[in-house]
């Protein structure tokens, strides 16, 4: 925050709300910014961020939003904060957790494209991405009443994956994604691809539910350096679905068994990756090797 406070983008990145309707709430409800500094825009005080931050909580959980607004603009000054949404360390999962809820689709894709744009495909995984779908997983249960809050992030996450640019060529695809034989969970292995090509590699994405036989079949015809298989539960993650993996020749340089849903103990051979940064650091040397 600037010694002026803050400006009516930064209050709207960090809280997850559109910049119109931050202005909307200023002129219905008076919730704007108070501090003013002669020759400049009007700067939100650290005051004005913990009304609206009430605002944007209470609406999100079904108050109207004349309510809302007289609630927040009735709280004392110096009161403490509301309870975070996320209970995460980056700033900006707060207020992708609030558009998430809204289903606010152009606030989702603004705050994840500035995350990978900004700190790269890992960082934004990681301290934005992961911690913000398990909040919205924990939120679902016990009758999984967001389910439609899961799939529009799910979305938003996706497209801006598929922006991070794609190397070209035949000899550019060295690495084989796919999920296990029962497994639809694909959006890991997209954050892998879109991390591997911030890197100049590129890969192959077969999806989801894909059979060890017909992924065998497609380790003979491409000839990858590395393959990644992902489960993200435990009955998708039969460690013998990886034999015919194994056995197809050429046999990969890796053969990485990814994910949580893995069972134990894994066959010789495959190595089984912490996170997406392991992922990264397993891949990066056998795909750029020149023998390949």
């Amino acid at each position: 925050m600037s010694e002026y406070g803050r400006s009516v983008g930064e209050v709207a990145r960090r809280l997850g709300v559109a910049v119109t309707t931050l202005r909307t709430w200023h002129q219905r409800y008076g919730l704007g910014p108070s501090e003013h500094v002669a020759h400049r825009h009007r700067r939100y005080t650290p005051d004005d961020v913990a009304r609206l931050e009430v605002m944007c909580r209470l609406t999100t959980e079904g108050v109207p939003a004349h309510e809302a607004a007289r609630i927040a603009l009735a709280g004392l000054p110096g009161e403490p904060a509301p309870a975070r949404l996320a209970p995460v360390a980056d700033p900006s999962a707060r207020g992708l957790t609030v558009a998430a809820v809204r289903l606010d689709m152009p606030a989702m894709l603004s705050t994840i494209a500035s995350a990978v744009r900004g700190r790269g495909v890992v960082y934004a995984w990681d301290h934005l991405l992961c911690p913000v779908l398990v909040e919205v997983a924990r939120r679902q249960e016990p009758d999984h009443h967001m389910i439609e809050v899961e799939h529009l992030l799910s979305r938003c996450i996706l497209e801006v994956l598929w922006t991070v640019p794609r190397p070209f060529g035949a000899s550019a695809a060295r690495t084989l994604l796919a999920c296990a034989a029962d497994e639809q969970h694909t959006l890991p292995l997209e954050a892998l691809a879109a991390a591997l090509a911030e890197q100049g590699c590129g890969s192959r994405m077969l999806g989801a539910r894909v059979p060890p036989l017909a992924l065998a079949d497609a380790i003979r015809r491409t000839g990858p350096a590395a393959v990644f298989i992902w489960s993200q539960f435990t009955p998708t993650g039969d460690p013998a679905q990886l034999e015919p993996v194994l056995a197809a020749r050429p046999r990969p340089a890796l053969i990485a068994a990814a994910g949580p849903g893995w069972g134990d103990p894994l066959p010789p051979g495959v190595s089984r990756p912490a996170d997406l940064s392991d992922a990264l650091r397993l891949a990066l040397p056998v795909t750029t090797r020149r023998d390949h």
